[in-house]
């Protein structure tokens, strides 16, 4: 090839730099062989690449359009990078419409599950919510966390005012009477934020009935298949006649574990859930295994021993115990009602409780000097899974009338001794502490300014509870894993022991085969046996026969 040599005429380029063909010539040149020379440069340049399949003209035409739109400073600085961009957008496939589609970041997410709390209602106005003020079960929420936050407890002021705005939604929805931000409990995938309720009279009495309809239809269909099962089955053999244990009933709505309702959401903007009533099994088998939530209310709850129920059910067992050993409030605060207090003493204990009009705060250095100022107001739960003792072998007067009266006496030692736990409103410094540790510490919120100091109390027992109080104003909180705490790592319960297949004895017991002397011997004490008999036969024989003669 020539190389760098002279242009050929069938080679682009050919006649630029002929004699007479330079710019700075003073002759014309030959327009036939300028627009040859024109043409083969731009065939060359329109030439593509056997590698990306584009071509230089197209090329330098896009990149000098970019530099043209975007003007770029000191241009020839970055036509390098000007080259690369306009390469790469020719990789791009123009017509695909995931193009289009913009990758939606979290936050703003987010902000789309919260925009819908910030939207007022249709017709609500500024003068409506100035009248509702007052008569709103709402907490303030915002309040709450300012206290807490003086001890370096709570939330984040934005999802302390979302999850204030959530509640707001919650009792436009609901027909709620009181209402309070019980605490967010803490998730491997999603958490927990939970709000506790009470519904207005007669609410929540509606729902219990058509349960109880619907168990009661279930029972009489079941009756009347058990008539006609027992027919068939009159001829099969005999069955166990176990009988489990009774089943511990649940605590009506309204009352001891299930006092309030709970609805609880992931994020604030999502949905509220109601969470299902707790039941004595639930409760019982909770204190058993150590679970993590993964913040699916549906996740099934996998442990030994078995747990009756999905998350949602573990979740409300776990807000039942905490509830129970970390609801507090300053001595005096509340008070027994004078007018049911008989009532309540002879049926075993008090349930109940009212506001105290005639309060007196004590100062902050009482309250943080001594656990005896505070009270527990949540009913303490039982070892039976209930906060009043239910005895399962109480029979109505219809059962006893049916049942014979030796079934009856057969079934009166495995009667169980009625539980009895602490009564309400009993003082902190009666809790039992776990090994060296207290149950509660108490401080105030700052040493420096004790005159707006906040006294604020900590569970030993279950991280994460926290208790303040100011003036008259007070509350309880939880932000945790859900979780008691233990001086030792978690064991899972054993299985229990295998059971013993039947008493051992010399009635039941396998008799040992018999060696071949022992056999020859019985065998020989048969024969002789057989011949005795046979000879006393024959003597017999010969005197009968010798009577019939002298006869």
């Amino acid at each position: 090839q020539h190389g760098h040599g002279p242009y050929q005429p069938h080679e682009p380029g050919y006649g630029l730099y002929q004699p007479g063909y330079s710019p700075y010539d003073d002759q014309i040149p030959d327009p036939t062989s300028q627009m040859l020379a024109i043409q083969n440069a731009k065939a060359y340049l329109l030439k593509s690449s056997t590698t990306s399949g584009l071509n230089l003209y197209d090329h330098l035409a896009n990149m000098l359009t970019k530099v043209l739109d975007e003007q770029p400073i000191n241009a020839v600085d970055v036509i390098e990078n000007i080259s690369k961009d306009v390469k790469w957008a020719q990789f791009q496939k123009k017509m695909d419409t995931l193009r289009d589609e913009h990758e939606i970041l979290p936050t703003f997410e987010a902000a789309e599950k919260c925009k819908a709390l910030f939207l007022k209602a249709n017709g609500e106005g500024d003068e409506e919510l100035e009248e509702e003020i007052g008569e709103t079960p709402l907490p303030n929420v915002m309040e709450t966390a300012f206290y807490f936050e003086q001890a370096g407890i709570g939330l984040s002021k934005d999802e302390s005012y979302h999850i204030f705005l959530a509640l707001k939604k919650l009792i436009s929805v609901q027909p709620i009477q009181t209402c309070r931000f019980w605490g967010k409990i803490l998730g491997l995938e999603m958490n927990y934020i939970i709000a506790e309720v009470q519904y207005h009279e007669g609410e929540e009495e509606e729902e219990t009935e058509e349960e109880e309809v619907i168990e009661e239809g279930a029972k009489g269909m079941g009756e009347v298949e058990d008539e006609d099962e027992n027919k068939e089955k009159e001829n099969e053999p005999p069955k166990s006649t176990y009988k489990p244990p009774p089943v511990i009933p649940k605590e009506e709505n309204g009352t001891g574990a299930n006092k309030y309702v709970y609805f609880v959401c992931n994020e604030p903007g999502k949905p509220w859930v109601k969470l299902p009533p707790v039941t004595p099994a639930q409760i019982v088998c909770a204190r058993k295994i150590k679970k993590f939530f993964t913040g699916r209310l549906d996740a099934p709850v996998v442990s030994f021993p078995p747990f009756p129920g999905n998350e949602a059910n573990y979740l409300r067992a776990q807000i039942a115990r905490i509830s129970a050993g970390t609801q507090i409030s300053p001595i005096g605060f509340y008070q027994f009602a004078e007018e049911e207090g008989d009532e309540e003493e002879e049926g075993g204990g008090r349930d109940t409780y009212e506001e105290n009009p005639d309060f007196q705060p004590l100062s902050v250095a009482e309250m943080v000097g001594s656990l005896s100022t505070w009270v527990h107001h949540g009913q303490s739960i039982l070892k039976q899974g209930r906060c009043v003792w239910f005895n399962p072998f109480q029979r109505s007067e219809e059962e006893e009338e049916e049942e014979d009266v030796e079934e009856e006496k057969a079934e009166e030692p495995n009667e169980l001794q009625q539980e009895i736990g602490p009564p309400l409103l009993t003082p902190l410094s009666e809790d039992e502490g776990i090994q060296n540790i207290p149950a509660w510490t108490a401080e105030a919120s700052t040493n420096l300014i004790p005159q707006y100091a906040v006294a604020i109390l900590q569970s030993n027992q279950w991280p994460g509870a926290y208790a303040f109080a100011s003036g008259k104003k007070f509350d309880n909180i939880y932000f945790g894993w859900g979780h008691k705490y233990s001086p030792e790592n978690h064991t899972p319960a054993l299985p229990p022991a295998v059971q013993a297949e039947y008493p051992s004895g010399p009635e039941v017991a396998e008799t040992r085969d018999p060696t071949l002397e022992e056999e020859l011997a019985l065998k020989a004490a048969k024969e002789e046996a057989l011949a005795a008999a046979e000879e006393e036969e024959e003597e017999e024989d010969v005197e009968d026969d010798e009577e019939e003669d002298d006869d």
